[in-house]
């Protein structure tokens, strides 16, 4: 046959099995997604949302912008590698259709400078010669980064890289030696045959051809068996990633969501994740405490890998819930419902718990708005009582929901894995405020906030009083008087990250304050160490984590820290500071205009 040699084998080999494993895995993943993940899927898969799902994955799979804007070291080696190696293929493919269009195989591509031996005359063929010497020159640059990034990561702006398993490394190495071997078999060839560019003649022409003929076949096969180790283990490992993120990209396009119990999309979730280790600098348990090995990266590497169950268990439990490590994951995997899914605890039986539940009764509020203060505003009542003269300055008839009698929105349950018993009260809830005819929801705590707004149904918008705050000062209704007072302003994690709720709380504030600027902000702003999502770290690992935010909070010097939750309000003013802490409902309440 006639372009072929028998080390080109181990490259087909390895090709048609990473084939053949991955429609195998993604067949079956498929066919584990849950009845409403298909719905949303039918439903959505002629809506013309193909292209925009083809421009993310031309952005994110190949150009790694994601990565880019947070850290360009990074995101120069991602896309070096993935968009440089792209178009190695591509390019070659067209370089070597032109040159042996009779007998063609797709293995020509590849080992083309072996099989198309005569010295390029044409300026086409010179041209491509030298384009595809620089995708490889572009290409191992990126290579020389990733290796720097294992010796000393802090070169590229990382405190800490990923530890992998014995499988990733070897992968790993496997890749490292596919491009410096091409090189070394392209300039071998153009030593023998002067059909290189500018790169590999140049190397070329530094061995004798001699040496260069004990060479070349030996270069070429080593070539072929990296190949063959690197699309062999690629479905095992950490670079399932390079084609499981397309689908991933297509499905999120298309509407598709995690459940609350782990199906196909978590798998394609779990493999979509490179393991690049941007989750670990900013994660307050590693930044603040030292503690590693629960961060998102380690979790979804031991769910994927099936193992280390009591790892899975203690990672899972272990987490703050900040969404700081979703917020910095360049391929937006929603780490968060993961985390809530490794904690499912559905199997205990709670029956019977909630018969209280029917003895809370709807207030009539046709009319009225109503207001949700939250657990948490219960042991802060001033934000209610805030909220409550704002209503009465606006003119706003509203209903306190939970002023007396109180149900959980069901979100701190949830996030330890009592699924079932949220849902019971997210039901009772929602009986509620329907059956109450109020014509809209506010809440203070931004734990509420978030569950009422995306995870209850809803017929009536859903307001953060902070939004609801600023509406009233725009439309005119609140009249607030513009103080002296010099604030700083803390993101909630679940109303900043949670819900990308940033401009509202600082509307109210300019209105009535000047705010001044943090190091740490909007969706780098420090978690207060107090929320309910971690039940494991203890109250001085907790204080621990709360002073340093509270540190970047008092840095301005301001007279007054101002946040929009009750929870982060209590912790900072257990941090014993001298500067004062008030939630924005209590500050804005105080200039209201009489």
């Amino acid at each position: 046959m006639e372009n072929f040699h028998p080390f080109v084998l181990p490259f087909v080999l390895g090709a048609y099995l990473l084939l053949i494993l991955c429609i195998y895995k993604y067949v079956r993943w498929v066919r584990q997604f849950d009845r409403f993940q298909r719905t949303v899927i039918w439903k959505n898969i002629f809506s013309g949302k193909l292209l925009p799902a083809i421009w993310e994955m031309f952005k994110e799979c190949l150009l790694h912008l994601r990565i880019t804007k947070k850290n360009w070291r990074l995101g120069y080696m991602h896309r070096s590698i993935a968009f440089g190696w792209f178009l190695l293929i591509v390019v070659g493919a067209i370089e070597s259709r032109l040159g042996t269009p009779k007998h063609f195989h797709f293995w020509v591509a590849i080992f083309y400078r072996y099989f198309h031996q005569a010295p390029p005359t044409t300026q086409s063929a010179v041209v491509f010669t030298h384009i595809m010497d620089a995708l490889l020159l572009y290409v191992l640059s990126g290579i020389t980064l990733a290796f720097v990034k294992k010796i000393h990561s802090r070169i590229l702006g990382m405190r800490r890289a990923t530890k992998h398993t014995v499988m990733d490394n070897t992968i790993r190495i496997a890749l490292w030696c596919i491009f410096p071997l091409r090189l070394l078999s392209e300039s071998l060839s153009a030593c023998l045959y002067h059909n290189g560019g500018f790169l590999t003649q140049t190397i070329g022409d530094l061995f004798s051809p001699t040496v260069a003929q004990v060479l070349e076949l030996p270069s070429w096969t080593l070539y072929s068996i990296a190949l063959c180790i690197f699309f062999i283990l690629l479905p095992f490992s950490r670079y399932m990633h390079i084609f499981t993120e397309i689908f991933l990209i297509y499905f999120r396009k298309l509407g598709v969501k995690e459940r609350v119990k782990m199906t196909g999309y978590t798998k394609f979730e779990l493999s979509a994740c490179s393991r690049c280790g941007m989750c670990i600098d900013r994660c307050p348990l590693y930044k603040d405490l030292g503690i590693l090995d629960v961060q998102s990266v380690y979790l979804l590497r031991n769910l994927r890998n099936l193992e280390h169950h009591k790892d899975i268990v203690e990672a899972g439990k272990n987490c703050l819930l900040c969404s700081q490590c979703a917020e910095d994951c360049p391929v937006d995997i929603d780490l968060m419902s993961i985390r809530r899914i490794s904690r499912d605890k559905g199997e205990l039986d709670t029956d019977g718990n909630y018969k209280y539940l029917h003895k809370v009764k709807a207030f009539n509020s046709i009319g009225r708005v109503a207001y949700f203060g939250g657990c948490m505003s219960q042991l802060t009542p001033a934000v209610g009582a805030s909220m409550e003269r704002i209503f009465q300055a606006a003119g706003q008839k509203y209903w306190y929901m939970d002023k007396e009698r109180t149900i959980c929105c069901g979100r701190p349950l949830a996030q330890q894995g009592f699924n079932k018993q949220a849902a019971e009260l997210r039901r009772k809830n929602t009986e509620l405020i329907h059956s109450s005819g109020a014509t809209a929801l506010i809440t203070s705590c931004p734990i509420c906030y978030n569950a009422f707004k995306n995870e209850y149904q809803l017929h009536i918008p859903v307001y953060h009083h902070t939004e609801y705050i600023d509406q009233l000062i725009r439309c005119g209704k609140l009249q607030v008087d513009k103080g002296d007072l010099k604030v700083t302003y803390h993101d909630p994690c679940e109303l900043g990250r949670g819900c990308n709720i940033y401009d509202e709380p600082r509307h109210v504030l300019q209105a009535v304050a000047t705010l001044l600027d943090t190091e740490n902000d909007r969706e780098n702003s420090l978690c207060c160490g107090m929320n309910l999502g971690n039940t494991v770290i203890t109250l001085d690992q907790q204080t621990t984590i709360r002073n340093t935010a509270l540190n970047n909070l008092t840095a301005p010097n301001p007279d007054m820290v101002v946040t929009a939750c009750p929870m982060c309000k209590r912790a900072f003013q257990h941090g014993g500071t001298d500067v004062e802490i008030k939630d924005i409902a209590e500050i804005v309440a105080n200039r209201v205009k009489s």
